[in-house]
């Protein structure tokens, strides 16, 4: 009997131990998973005087256990809800700026008719402030709410 029960312990102890040494800690499943890049859509004016569209991705320095981007400067923030139906003709950016939707959706039309949709998370550069421009309008049945970040020149 003694020798069972030092057999089993033993055991226990064994198999304790490989459970540990493979098991992993939060962090350390964080640090393995690739992190899905931040995209931002950048709208600009080409050469040509229209206004184009690039999805850049945001780049971030790690600090500690997270990362971080550069600090960008504002001049204040905004907010807006605009009406499921909204439209604005062809116009350029006002300014340069950040644009962030929080709720509902939103689509800018740009020359030869390409177009891109934002919804909730989407993050814009706007930085088309001369030439043709673009078209925004309202997409779905619900409001949108987006954020502006007026940019420092």
């Amino acid at each position: 009997m003694k020798s069972m029960t030092k057999q089993l312990a033993f055991v226990a102890l064994v198999g304790g131990t490989l459970v540990g040494w493979g098991a992993r800690t939060d962090r350390d499943i964080v640090v393995a998973q690739r992190r899905t890049p931040i995209m931002v859509t950048r709208m600009f004016t080409g050469p040509d005087g229209q206004t184009h569209a690039e999805d850049v991705e945001l780049k971030l320095n790690a600090r500690g256990d997270s990362e971080l981007s550069e600090i960008a400067k504002v001049t204040g923030l905004q907010f807006r809800r605009q009406a499921p139906n909204y439209f604005q003709d062809w116009h350029p950016a006002p300014r340069r700026q950040y644009v962030i939707t929080l709720s509902g959706q939103g689509e800018v039309e740009f020359t030869g008719g390409k177009k891109v949709r934002f919804g909730p998370g989407h993050i814009m550069l706007a930085e088309d402030l001369t030439g043709k421009g673009h078209i925004s309008r309202g997409v779905g049945t619900e409001d949108r709410v987006s954020l502006f970040l007026p940019l420092a020149e």
